[in-house]
């Protein structure tokens, strides 16, 4: 008879996993490297994950929810879109400074052919709401009329950004915070 599966098992293979994918990159992770680094046999990782793409796709999968869950937490729903995209911004930019073994291994993951069509789906979820409120404010001309997926394009890549100057100076964290989102409403709305 199978031993039933631990919750703590399942989070300790996946914390280790963001470990080991930061410290090596994805494609030089092998699965011995995630279960020693988890304190676990290789076997009982594969009692959790039956392939290593399995593992990839819920590692995808509980980073996305952290993310999601940190981003859309207090989302001021009957605020003006500028309340709305600045709150997503504050959030995801403080996540990225806490988290950067996480934002690190995302990036690999964002991109990477592990990460099927099904869970790229179930990862956008929770941000239906934050795209509506975008496609909204287009057709209404609050914000210019780029693609939706564009407009997250630039929120992602000038996060980076801003999460990079973050980091190397401390000290002034809240000014580029402030100034990377002016930077974003400045170049998707109309007369910001």
């Amino acid at each position: 008879m199978a031993r039933p599966r631990s919750e703590d098992k399942h989070a300790a293979i996946l914390d280790a996993a963001v470990r080991v994918v930061a410290e090596r990159g994805l494609s030089a992770t092998p699965t011995s490297a995630i279960s020693k680094a988890a304190g676990v046999a290789e076997g009982t990782l594969f009692t959790y994950f039956k392939t290593k793409d399995a593992l990839v796709n819920a590692l995808y999968l509980d980073i996305k929810r952290e993310m999601a869950g940190t981003m859309m937490a207090g989302f001021p729903r009957h605020a003006a879109i500028r309340q709305q995209l600045q709150h997503v911004w504050d959030h995801y930019v403080e996540w990225g400074v806490a988290q950067p073994a996480k934002k690190q291994v995302m990036a690999q993951l964002h991109t990477s052919a592990y990460i099927t069509a099904e869970s790229r789906a179930v990862a956008s979820a929770p941000f239906a709401e934050i795209e509506q409120v975008c496609k909204a404010s287009i057709a209404s001309q609050v914000l210019r009329d780029y693609p939706v997926p564009f407009i997250w394009a630039c929120m992602s890549s000038l996060a980076e950004a801003t999460i990079g100057c973050m980091v190397q100076d401390p000290q002034a964290a809240a000014s580029y915070q402030r100034a990377g989102f002016e930077v974003l409403w400045n170049g998707i709305a109309f007369n910001a």
